[in-house]
C-alpha cells in the first residue's frame, strides 16, 4: 500500500550543523503529527558546505586525533547516529530521511537494507551497475572494496534520523587522515571517479528522488522554508 506523502527540504549548500538542525525541527514535527494519525515525514538533503569530521555512538577521535583533524581545517562534530568516524563535506549528498519506522511497519534493519537499495538503484540509474552491498556488519554501498555511499542511522520512539552521505564529487584525500567508518583496509570512492566525469550534488538529486519514491513507497512534496 502505499505511503503517505514524504516532504522534501532540499536545504542545498549549507553548513553540516545547520542541516542537523533543520533534522531535529523534523522529527520533533514527526512526533507532534504522530498522535493526530499524520504521516508527518520528511527527508532533509544538503551538501556540507565545509569539511567536517562526525563520530556516531561508538566514540569520538581522542583528544590528539582530533586535533590533527582541527590543524588541517576541519570541523568536528558529535552526531547521534551508529557508526564510528567519518567525513563530510562539498561534492557530497547527505541525506536525513525522517520516517516513521511504526507507521510503516517496518524493522529497524529492514530500514538500513531499504537504505542501501534506494543507493543501489542511484548508482544503477547513472550507470554503475556493479555497485553492491555487503552483508552484515558491513552496511552502505559499494564499489569492490571502496565505499561510495556510507549509512549511519538513529531511531527513537521509531523516527528515523541521519541516513546516508552519497560522495559525488567529494574530495576523496580526505578521507585519507582517518579510518572511515572504522573499517581497516577498506577504501572510499565517488561519482566521479568511478565514471570518469565530474558529477555534481544537483546532477544526482533527480535520480536519487526518483529511487527514494520507488523504495519508500511515497509521494513527494517539496518545502524550501526549513523553518516551516
Amino acid at each position: 500500500m502505499p505511503q503517505g506523502p514524504v516532504r522534501v527540504l532540499r536545504l542545498g549548500l549549507r553548513p553540516y550543523p545547520d542541516a542537523l538542525r533543520v533534522q531535529e525541527r523534523c522529527v520533533a514535527a514527526a512526533r507532534a503529527a504522530r498522535p493526530r494519525g499524520a504521516p508527518g515525514e520528511s527527508l532533509v538533503l544538503s551538501e556540507p558546505a565545509q569539511p567536517v569530521y562526525t563520530w556516531g555512538l561508538r566514540g569520538a577521535p581522542g583528544a590528539a586525533a582530533a586535533a590533527r583533524l582541527r590543524a588541517r581545517g576541519a570541523g568536528l562534530v558529535a552526531a547521534r547516529r551508529g557508526g564510528h568516524v567519518t567525513f563530510h563535506g562539498p561534492g557530497q549528498l547527505v541525506a536525513f530521511p525522517v520516517l516513521d519506522l511504526r507507521r510503516r511497519r517496518l524493522p529497524l534493519r529492514r530500514y538500513v537494507q531499504a537504505l542501501e537499495e534506494l543507493g543501489l538503484r542511484l548508482c544503477r540509474r547513472l550507470g554503475l551497475g556493479a555497485a553492491r552491498a555487503l552483508p552484515p556488519p558491513f552496511t552502505g554501498v559499494w564499489m569492490g572494496d571502496s565505499k561510495i555511499c556510507a549509512i549511519g542511522v538513529h531511531c527513537g520512539n521509531h523516527i528515523t534520523s541521519h541516513g546516508l552521505a552519497l560522495n559525488c564529487c567529494t574530495d576523496l584525500s580526505w578521507f585519507e587522515h582517518i579510518v572511515p567508518c572504522g573499517l581497516e583496509g577498506k577504501g572510499v570512492t565517488s561519482l566521479s571517479q568511478e565514471l570518469g566525469r565530474h558529477v555534481t550534488v544537483e546532477h544526482v538529486l533527480e535520480p536519487f528522488l526518483d529511487s527514494f519514491r520507488e523504495v519508500f513507497d511515497c509521494t513527494l512534496v517539496f518545502s524550501e522554508d526549513p523553518g516551516d
